[in-house]
Order: C-alpha cells, then sequence, then structure tokens
C-alpha cells in the first residue's frame, strides 16, 4: 500500500504551537467574561463555588477552541495518551502522601479554606466535588500539562517543560501560603507527566487529591 502525498501534506502538524498558546490566552478572558455576563444575576449573589464554575467552564471552552485547529490530533497532542496501570494507582498515592506531608507545616491559604469549607454543607457536597475534583483538575491539567508543558516541549526540551510548567502551575494559585503548598504537587503531576509521556497520570492524581480533601473536610470538618 502506498501512501498519498497530499494526505501527508494536509496532515496538521500534532504538537502544541505558540499560536495554540496565544489563542487560549486571548480566548480564556472573553470566555470567562461572557460566563459572567450570561450569569449575570446569579454571579452578583454569588458565592465561591459558582464563581469558581464560571471561571473553570470559561477556561474550559478556551482551551477546546485553542486546540481545535488540530482536529483529532489535538487529543494526543494535549497528552491523552496510553499509560501503564502502575502511575494511575501509584501516582494519586503519591499525592495523597505529598498532601499529608505539606499539610504537616500548618498553612492554610484563605482560598482553599474557603473551597473546603463550602464542601461542608451536605447539599452543596455534590456540587463542591465536581468543581474542585472534576471541573479544576481537568481544567488546569489541560492548561498547564497540556497546552503550555506541550508547547514547551515542542520548542524546547521535555525537562523545560516539567520545570516551566510545573512553577506556572503553583504561581497560578496566587496566594503566597497556597503557592507554598501547591509547588511539591505541581513537582509531581509534572514529573507523572514527564516519566509517562500522558496527561492522564497527572490528571488522575490531582483528581484524587483534591476530591480526597473535599471529602476529608466533608466528614472530619
Amino acid at each position: 500500500m502506498t501512501l498519498d502525498p497530499n494526505s501527508l501534506e494536509n496532515k496538521p502538524d500534532p504538537r502544541i504551537s505558540g499560536r495554540h498558546l496565544l489563542l487560549f490566552v486571548v480566548i480564556c478572558p472573553a470566555a470567562i467574561a461572557a460566563g459572567v455576563w450570561l450569569q449575570r444575576e446569579t454571579v452578583a449573589g454569588a458565592d465561591m463555588m459558582a464563581m469558581l464554575l464560571v471561571f473553570f467552564g470559561g477556561a474550559l471552552v478556551a482551551v477546546i477552541l485553542a486546540a481545535a485547529p488540530l482536529g483529532r490530533w489535538a487529543w494526543p497532542a494535549l497528552g491523552f495518551r496510553p499509560t501503564g496501570w502502575r502511575p494511575l494507582v501509584l501516582g494519586p498515592l503519591a499525592a495523597l502522601a505529598v498532601s499529608v506531608a505539606v499539610s504537616q507545616l500548618g498553612i492554610e491559604p484563605e482560598a482553599m479554606k474557603q473551597a473546603l469549607e463550602f464542601g461542608r454543607d451536605p447539599a452543596k457536597l455534590a456540587f463542591s466535588l465536581f468543581v474542585i475534583a472534576i471541573l479544576a483538575p481537568i481544567v488546569e491539567e489541560l492548561v498547564f500539562r497540556g497546552l503550555l508543558y506541550g508547547w514547551l516541549e515542542s520548542r524546547w526540551s521535555a525537562s523545560v517543560a516539567f520545570l516551566v510548567s510545573s512553577l506556572a502551575f503553583a504561581a497560578a494559585h496566587w496566594e503566597p501560603a497556597h503557592i507554598i503548598l501547591v509547588v511539591p504537587l505541581g513537582f509531581l503531576f509534572g514529573w507523572l507527566r514527564l516519566r509517562t509521556n500522558s496527561l492522564w497520570p497527572p490528571l488522575i492524581a490531582h483528581a484524587a487529591n483534591n476530591g480526597v480533601a473535599v471529602l476529608a473536610a466533608a466528614l472530619l470538618g
């Protein structure tokens, strides 16, 4: 069987480029602003979790639109590649161990406190789990270890992608106390991405870590 040269010419480069990252940076604020406008009556008196839903929802739309030019190649370009079962099991366990270790520092960021406090209300637990343990990890992993990591890896190297994306992930949490707590997790998630060349292990580890935090706050708080 011979390959059609035209099919090779028309095949998009299955890598994240600066153009895709720039699209995200441009679209993300607009998507979040649109979400706030569409839900303006709700957002006006919204609690923190509703605001997070709008924020992460807008960011997810921006990621999808930024990667859309890649077509079906967007999936592997963002890091959704097969991997073994060990990192999918050991990754979450390592994340929980890191979280327990850093919690011994006694630092309690205000943003984290407010988010976990929301989950202590039984009527809001399911919503809290959806936002914090599902939506937030998906969006953050797509942005930092999908788009950003993919661009850095294609332009420089996997090592540069690991270092920069891990630091950027921590810095994005803004509150200094929160950054201190998130830095070790950022490097763990980045190492899982580097080691497996897949987004699945850090995504599952991230979701498991956040989910356990919400459930622990609800059951023990």
